[in-house]
């Protein structure tokens, strides 16, 4: 969430810094409503000290005179009641509507309304130098065998797919390859948990603004992770860090899950849009002065691993109306599907400034002033497998139908190329 008395105090900037973005925000509805909430608040504490200012009195009263002042404070106190009521609600309204405020886009973001004005600030590799025998992966003769969609549509549903034999274990090999680089170049693995409370949600910006996107169990309040962000950005929820600990980078591994409602045509075939994938997810906590330095760094660590994989990629700094809700600076990294003659979306590195930490009340005390200030969260995909593996596949398809594997990955998997099992 942004800082409140910035908010109260800059209306007018805030306004024309979120008109830039695609989300509809009625600032002034909320400063109102902010002046409702404080005006009803000083009531309620005029109203409840003076109650208790009259009561001081009543044990040294009697007879008639105390029972008169007695049914006199009754009356009081439900007047006093009833507007703890009032209050209650009108703090819940006012808390919907604060959380509803999306992030305001950082100076440096390009104007745009959509993906069209998305801007190439630079590109790796060259798409003309793929295989001469790429077709799309759906299209492989093996494909369904080696990935069987079909078998997951009849266990669960359309985008639950079984990696079969081989396959399942060149998908393990680059999880791993992921997160061994990730740690060469200094986070810490982690292992979270794949389920997350609405406070969780909320912290991060999927709540309230991407329900219809996350799988939930009510019964429990429980989400399925969208990422791993969630779950571990909020690691150091409601604590405090050593300002000298910043930054703080970790590495998770998850499955991910995603309704992708509202998805559908040719752009879904395949691996291109699953409702359950996996992902390697990168995480900074960072001190405010370095943030953005961080993000360029959070970028060339996701841009690395497309280069060990020698992945034709381009990187898209994302337009103002093109960003998410809880993102001031965005990148998004591309791979070229040499099969489907299309770019796709393997990695997004943000920098999210304290909006997410506010919601999160992770602090750090700052040892110039000695006063508890936000940290700066960022994360990146480091990398989502699907998309890499379809331009794996695509970009390296041999005449013989096997699979070209780059060295660094080929250590790993033990074999220097993937033969599927019919």
């Amino acid at each position: 969430m942004l800082e409140l008395h910035y908010l109260r105090e800059h209306g007018d900037e805030i306004r024309t810094a979120l008109a830039r973005k695609k989300f509809a925000v009625d600032v002034d509805g909320f400063l109102a409503l902010d002046r409702r909430w404080r005006e009803g608040t000083a009531a309620y504490e005029r109203a409840r000290a003076a109650l208790k200012r009259a009561g001081e009195g009543l044990a040294a009263l009697k007879g008639e005179e105390f029972a008169a002042k007695k049914a006199e404070l009754r009356l009081e106190s439900d007047r006093v009641e009833a507007l703890a009521d009032v209050l209650r609600a009108l703090e819940a309204e006012w808390r919907a509507a604060y959380l509803a405020i999306p992030n305001v886009p950082h100076g440096s973001v390009p104007d745009g309304r959509s993906e069209q004005d998305n801007r190439v600030v630079a590109s790796w590799g060259d798409p003309g130098s793929i295989s001469p025998h790429a077709i799309p992966h759906y299209s492989i003769p093996w494909f369904s065998s080696a990935i069987d969609l079909a078998r997951g549509v009849k266990v669960t549903g359309a985008g639950f797919p079984f990696y079969v034999g081989p396959m399942a274990r060149l998908v393990r090999a680059l999880v791993g390859f992921f997160l061994d680089e990730a740690a060469a170049r200094g986070y810490v693995e982690f292992l979270p948990p794949i389920l997350v409370n609405a406070a969780s949600a909320t912290a991060t910006g999927q709540l309230p603004d991407k329900e219809g996107m996350m799988y939930a169990a009510p019964e429990d309040g429980f989400f399925a992770v969208p990422t791993a962000e969630v779950p571990v950005t909020n690691f150091f929820r409601d604590e405090v860090l050593e300002e000298n600990a910043l930054p703080i980078y970790r590495c998770a591994y998850t499955p991910c899950f995603r309704r992708e409602a509202g998805s559908w045509g040719k752009d879904v075939r395949g691996l291109n849009r699953l409702h359950q994938f996996d992902k390697v997810e990168l995480v900074k906590w960072t001190h405010p002065d370095s943030s953005f330095a961080e993000l360029e760094s959070l970028r060339g660590d996701a841009e690395s691993l497309l280069q060990k994989l020698e992945l034709p990629y381009r990187v898209l700094a994302i337009c103002s109306g093109d960003m998410g809700f809880p993102h001031s600076k965005q990148y998004d990294l591309e791979v070229w599907s040499g099969g489907q003659r299309r770019w796709l979306e393997v990695s997004s590195c943000s920098n999210f400034t304290d909006f997410q930490a506010r919601r999160a009340n992770i602090r750090f005390r700052s040892r110039a002033t000695g006063r508890l200030e936000v940290v700066h969260t960022l994360n990146g995909s480091g990398l989502a497998v699907p998309r890499v593996l379809a331009a794996l596949l695509e970009n390296n398809l041999c005449e013989d139908g096997s699979v070209a594997l780059p060295a660094a990955l080929g250590v790993r998997f033990g074999a220097d190329r993937l033969h599927p099992q019919p």
